[in-house]
């Protein structure tokens, strides 16, 4: 299920048939969605899902072997050079020395950036209580995230791409991010992608759902319409054949099951008056149903 952005607004990001085969026998297969200037995109899928593929494709990591990938209007490949001095990068494991302390991460990266603000990175610094004598090694993972963070912030960066950002994090330390990431997109020329599997995380920031599952992209959107196109029905052993072929995943235990269905199909069982429980849906409960494995009953 795709959702097509269109208008006038520049993308930040637009990747088109994107694929990678591995040896392996996993494949990216023909991925195809946009980021909009002025948005935060939530790259979502379960583990192995291909999330960490695409984001080494947009990065020119690995190649790929089919489709095309714009970067701030600019081939990823042609232009690498040109779009890495305007991307912020935040990877899940941080990419520093670890003998090295935090201000001498901040001198080491700052060359590689013509518009490092060394004044915004001493700012971020004090803001995440990160002490500039510290060693990386020393950091705790959170810190670790934060360092990275403080550097993608401090040389004007026009897209910031986050992978796993907030697995190292409290939930005050979340909080915190996502209050970030909602200041840096203020003025409507900056964009953030990121890659998570805390779906909480996207309910009170993305504006965009990217959902990758098995290699294949899912939906590409806005998030309301994601969470507005299905619907959880639950139910009862002997209510199974109410829902027999509309289901789009089901979990059965013993007592019922829970269901995702599409929307059209839930208004249709509430309409005949099933008597089925139908609730709205959260990210968490689209991604856990379409990947749920069908049960003998």
């Amino acid at each position: 299920m795709q959702s097509t952005l269109q208008g006038s607004v520049p993308l930040a990001l637009s990747i088109d048939g994107a694929t990678k085969r591995y040896d392996s026998g996993f494949t990216l297969e023909d991925v195809t969605f946009d980021l909009p200037a002025g948005y935060i995109m939530g790259l979502i899928g379960p583990n192995g899902a291909g999330k960490s593929t695409l984001i080494k494709l947009i990065l020119n990591m690995i190649r790929r072997d089919a489709g095309s990938i714009s970067v701030l209007g600019m081939d990823n490949i042609r232009s690498e050079e040109a779009i890495k001095e305007q991307l912020g990068i935040v990877f899940d494991t941080h990419y520093f020395i670890e003998a090295w302390t935090v201000r001498k991460a901040g001198q080491a990266m700052a060359p590689m950036y013509p518009t490092w603000n060394q004044q915004a990175f001493d700012s971020y610094l004090r803001r995440f209580g990160l002490d500039e004598r510290k060693k990386v090694k020393e950091l705790s993972r959170g810190m670790q995230m934060k360092l990275m963070l403080a550097v993608a912030l401090s040389h004007d960066a026009k897209l910031l791409i986050l992978d796993e950002p907030t697995s190292g994090l409290d939930v005050l330390g979340r909080d915190e991010l996502m209050d970030i990431l909602h200041e840096y997109i203020e003025d409507g020329a900056r964009s953030v992608l990121f890659s998570t599997h805390i779906t909480d995380d996207l309910e009170h920031a993305a504006d965009f759902i990217a959902y990758i599952t098995g290699g294949r992209l899912y939906y590409s959107g806005p998030k309301d319409e994601f969470e507005d196109s299905f619907r959880l029905v639950k139910g009862g052993p002997e209510q199974l054949d109410a829902i027999a072929g509309q289901t789009l995943g089901i979990h059965r235990y013993e007592t019922g099951f829970d269901a995702l269905l599409p929307m059209s199909a839930a208004k249709k069982l509430q309409s005949n008056d099933m008597n089925l429980a139908i609730e709205p849906v959260l990210i968490d409960d689209i991604v856990r149903l379409t990947n749920a494995k069908e049960e003998t009953r």
